[in-house]
């Protein structure tokens, strides 16, 4: 089974550099890495000319001219051969065994159409440690729960996967591609949800296993949607993303159960009635909260009208 590891990347050269590092000593070499780039991204492009040559790592260089997670990832999916398509962020770190540890279980599995696994989240000099059971589920009220970098225990079917750890069988993509009307000039948020969301819609199965291991180090983002430094402009874009991923992917019943839960409940990062009500008791002027939750909403309304 040959399994090519995509890595869309954009002017993180010391990045790029440790993740390539860390795919040349892997017990199971890569049959083939493709890295998405930029034609004007200088910076990589001479990371990869003094990093690696053809003969100690099988790299090939896609480029693409489109701004932007999704169009890069797109990229890479077309420049990928091999039969299992590993993605990881280029600002992640593959633990030895993550690439013999992906083909194995594919290899055994013909069912399985996609694999994830924990990425250890390095923050500040020191790495973010815990436990969670419940990982990349999709609740009945809307809520997502994420904790991939959190996961423990045993390998279990999941509904969603995160992009810094997440392959791929190429049966199981066929045509499907990462989702162009995702907002956002830079990561395009929860593109990876869209993705995985969709192939188990296709009928195959989603499984993640915490010893399908990368380390994490969060780089900045480019665009208008930073990482740590959320605008009301991010806030809108990723309430859309959200929301034109749920609408498309739940029943009639369960979208309207989704839309009213946000609404009224929400969450933290996206704030219904209570927790705006939340954010002001702890402190949170209620012009920023009432802000935040306008934005919220407006993009949860872009997207409904969006699907019409």
């Amino acid at each position: 089974m040959k399994v090519t590891v995509l890595v869309p990347t954009y002017r993180r050269p010391d990045d790029l550099s440790r993740c390539l590092s860390a795919l040349l000593r892997q017990q199971r070499a890569p049959d083939e890495i493709v890295v998405v780039a930029r034609a004007d991204d200088a910076a990589t492009h001479a990371c990869l000319a003094d990093h690696v040559t053809p003969r100690v790592l099988n790299v090939e260089v896609a480029i693409v001219e489109e701004p932007g997670q999704v169009a890069a990832l797109n990229r890479g999916i077309e420049a990928a051969t091999g039969d299992v398509i590993a993605i990881t962020d280029d600002d992640a770190a593959p633990r030895a065994d993550w690439v013999a540890r992906i083909a194995a279980a594919f290899e055994s599995d013909p069912k399985l159409g996609a694999l994830g696994g924990r990425d250890w989240v390095h923050e500040d000099g020191r790495m973010i440690d815990g436990e969670r059971t419940l990982v990349g589920k999709l609740q009945r009220s809307g809520r997502i729960v994420g904790n991939h970098h959190l996961g423990a225990g045993g390998a279990r079917e999941v509904d969603l996967l995160k992009g810094a750890n997440m392959s791929y069988r190429r049966a199981a993509i066929g045509d499907l591609r990462f989702d162009r009307r995702l907002r956002g000039t830079g990561a395009q948020t929860h593109n990876d949800m869209a993705f995985s969301m969709s192939v188990k819609r296709l009928g195959w199965k989603l499984v993640y296993d915490p010893l399908v291991a990368v380390d994490h180090f969060p780089a900045p983002r480019p665009g208008e949607d930073p990482r740590n430094a959320q605008t009301l402009a991010s806030i809108r874009n990723a309430a859309y993303n959200l929301h034109l991923i749920l609408l498309g992917h739940l029943t009639p019943l369960r979208r309207e159960t989704a839309w009213w839960w946000y609404a009224l409940v929400g969450t933290r990062v996206y704030p219904g009635l209570v927790h705006t009500g939340l954010s002001a008791v702890r402190g949170t002027s209620a012009g920023a909260a009432f802000a935040r939750w306008r934005a919220v909403r407006g993009g949860a309304r872009e997207a409904r009208r969006a699907l019409v």
